[in-house]
């Protein structure tokens, strides 16, 4: 057999397996919870990469930001342009060790937590981003029951997606899809300061 002609076999066999995992696949009938953690870069971009799917689908989209506070990111820049489609709240104060206050930051994520819940239990969001949230449950700012009783009270129109290092076990274990960034090189090591466009 040629290798033309074994390449052509295997990416036969290849497309039947896909085909029968297809077919055997079905649709819950309610949004997933995502999880998108880790030490890596890229979590928060990829659930706004989430988003922007999701409004080429004409869905509508909720974020609640639970650390970055009044930081001027491109993405947040990005999607004020669509205030149609798009909700965002800001409402976490900046990294956690700008405000030194525990009471201060527990306050703050309880807020933020509030909005989120009302957020995915109306019924209005095909997709609500809850960023940085599990910087917020990793400092005990939020309970992991608080946050696993918001997911499931959920409307079931609506999908959600957690970001942010350090996920929590039961979080990762209620969650649909759990996507761990892990990092191997970062160019801030390397002394370079965060660059807008890319970073930020």
């Amino acid at each position: 057999m040629s290798d033309r002609e074994q390449h052509k076999k295997e990416m036969q066999a290849l497309k039947a397996e896909q085909k029968r995992k297809t077919a055997d696949a079905q649709d819950p009938g309610r949004g997933l919870v995502l999880v998108h953690t880790g030490d890596g870069k890229g979590k928060s971009s990829s659930a706004f990469g989430v988003i922007i799917r999701a409004l080429g689908w004409g869905h509508r989209v909720g974020v609640v930001q639970f650390i970055k506070g009044n930081w001027v990111t491109g993405e947040k820049q990005f999607f004020n342009k669509l205030p149609d489609q798009v909700d965002w709240f800001t409402m976490g104060e900046g990294f956690t060790w700008e405000t030194q206050d525990r009471e201060r930051d527990v306050a703050a994520a309880e807020a933020a937590f509030a909005k989120a819940s009302e957020m995915i239990k109306s019924g209005d969001y095909d997709l609500v981003v809850l960023d940085e949230i599990n910087i917020a449950l990793g400092y005990d700012y939020l309970s992991e029951e608080t946050v696993l009783d918001g997911l499931k009270a959920r409307s079931d129109r609506t999908s959600v997606v957690l970001t942010g290092r350090g996920a929590k076990p039961k979080i990762c274990d209620y969650a649909d899809l759990v996507t761990e960034m892990r990092e191997i090189k970062h160019p801030f090591k390397a002394g370079i300061t965060a660059q807008r466009g890319i970073d930020f």
